[in-house]
């Protein structure tokens, strides 16, 4: 119940933000039509919205870092925080209040996504909501992205930190813009091995229908959100000692 209460005071946080949340949700979808209309004028098979549409999805889960790091690095440097950590709250109660909001905004997100996707061409099947749900994981693993950097820096490294860099390494180690093979050397080394272009395969392979190649990518995604969300709670943890001394 703690953390519920919590919860639902980051929820009202973020609801007085529409600007961010418009932001957040309406940049992909102006270039998933700006991608579908380049493949409609130069046939592009990356380009084609079954393909593109996981990794737009992708793509726009990376604005969920920058909400939950600013959040949390806004409370921070407010003495709202100082004051919680009298509370019986732990900092795994103070992690998943912050995380729990931003779970059904994340499924929006995504869900606005694909309804633009079936608008684009996309075909209406149940393979869609798996897709969606497949997309749980990145989730997690985005949100647990913003509030690890939440917990160690200011508001205004995480706007650069979960702004302008995580942005630009989902989208282009994702390999939603161009066939990471293409490049292939060090570049694709390095994309195989960070878990943005493992979310857009498991995307891609829920939508196709390829369940057998789902999970392979998927564990990559599971374990880099189990490993960053327990960095949070552990970063967070310590901040909480040291602010409390």
């Amino acid at each position: 119940m703690k953390t519920w209460a919590f919860a639902s005071r980051n929820s009202k946080e973020i609801l007085r933000d529409p600007l961010n949340l418009a932001f957040g949700i309406g940049f992909p979808l102006v270039v998933l039509f700006l991608l579908t209309a380049i493949q409609s004028n130069i046939p592009i098979s990356l380009f084609e919205v079954e393909n593109l549409i996981p990794g737009i999805a992708v793509f726009g889960l990376s604005f969920i870092s920058l909400f939950s790091g600013m959040l949390i690095a806004k409370d921070r440097s407010s003495s709202f925080l100082m004051r919680l950590f009298a509370s019986p709250l732990t900092a795994g109660d103070f992690i998943s209040g912050y995380a729990l909001p931003l779970i059904p905004m994340a499924f929006a997100q995504v869900g606005v996504c694909f309804i633009a996707a079936i608008f684009l061409g996309l075909s209406l099947h149940v393979n869609i909501l798996l897709a969606i749900l497949v997309m749980f994981p990145t989730m997690v693993m985005f949100i647990a992205i913003g509030l690890l950097a939440g917990s160690i820096f200011n508001d205004k490294q995480v706007g650069g930190i979960c702004g302008a860099l995580l942005t630009n390494l989902s989208a282009w180690l994702s390999g939603t813009w161009f066939d990471l093979n293409l490049v292939g050397g060090p570049f694709k080394a390095i994309a195989e091995v960070l878990p943005f272009v493992h979310a857009v395969d498991a995307g891609r392979a829920a939508l196709a229908g390829n369940y057998a190649a789902i999970l392979s990518d998927l564990s990559w995604v599971i374990a880099y959100a189990i490993v960053l969300f327990s960095l949070a709670v552990f970063s967070f943890n310590k901040k909480m000692k040291s602010d409390s001394n």
